[in-house]
């Protein structure tokens, strides 16, 4: 398979912070197109400093990054630019993405610091909180809103830039169990390459049919979510819990 066939491609990727310590060892990876996939992994595994590798935020002397075929290279500034539209990470909070007086104006800013404007631009609005089920909320102030519409706002502020991977971290935290359901709704409907960073397992069982363990800088598991989530000693080992009475 040709890295054009891939949304990810991750070789021999290395990362050692300036105080020393050393959080990335040499992971290799591959996602294909459309694929769902959960990185799981306990407190200071790496998760973090992998996913911020996939736009150039941070950068390693050691290993390549490949999005949609594209290197990651940031002394390329052009092309560091293109890459960051190709790769939406929604944070764990979504007011650090929500920052307009409205909700139409938080989804636009974006694709018009790309260039577009008027009609088509409106259209890209209008389309992507449509996608979240939040067209309604146009014109309303993003404060104004539950803290589960927030966080579909946020979603679609990263969608209307039409990114070929789309980064979640901790998509289901903080959310009732109705806003929970609707998010998973909304994300299985999605044609997208899908980066789920969780430490909610029966949520990455749920959305991801792939499932990726990362601890201790490297990536210790990969391989289909349930049978991952089935290896008792596995997730005792990484400490990963299923809650209480969960079965698959």
């Amino acid at each position: 398979m040709s890295n054009n066939d891939n949304s990810l491609v991750i070789e021999e990727l290395a990362f050692a912070y300036p105080d020393g310590n050393q959080a990335l060892y040499g992971v290799n990876l591959k996602i294909k197109r459309g694929e769902r996939v959960a990185l799981l992994g306990p407190n200071g595994a790496g998760k973090t400093t992998l996913i911020l590798h996939l736009n150039g935020i941070l950068s390693s002397g050691h290993g390549r990054v490949f999005v949609a075929g594209k290197l990651v290279d940031s002394s390329d500034k052009a092309a560091l630019k293109q890459i960051r539209s190709k790769v939406g990470i929604v944070f764990q909070d979504p007011d650090d993405q929500l920052f307009m007086p409205t909700v139409g104006q938080d989804v636009a800013f974006g694709p018009y610091n790309m260039g577009l404007r008027d009609s088509e631009l409106n259209k890209v609005v209008e389309n992507s909180l449509a996608l979240v089920g939040m067209l309604e909320y146009k014109d309303r102030p993003p404060h104004h809103l539950s803290f589960g519409q927030r966080r579909r706002v946020a979603v679609a502020t990263v969608l209307a830039m039409k990114p070929e991977i789309l980064v979640l971290d901790e998509p289901s935290s903080n959310l009732d169990p109705a806003s929970r359901r609707e998010l998973a709704d909304i994300l299985r409907s999605l044609d997208i390459t899908m980066i789920m960073v969780t430490h909610d397992l029966p949520y990455a069982n749920e959305l991801c049919e792939r499932a990726l363990i990362l601890s201790g800088g490297v990536i210790a598991a990969d391989g289909k979510t349930s049978d991952l989530l089935k290896d008792s000693a596995l997730l005792k080992k990484h400490r990963l819990e299923l809650p209480v009475g969960f079965t698959l």
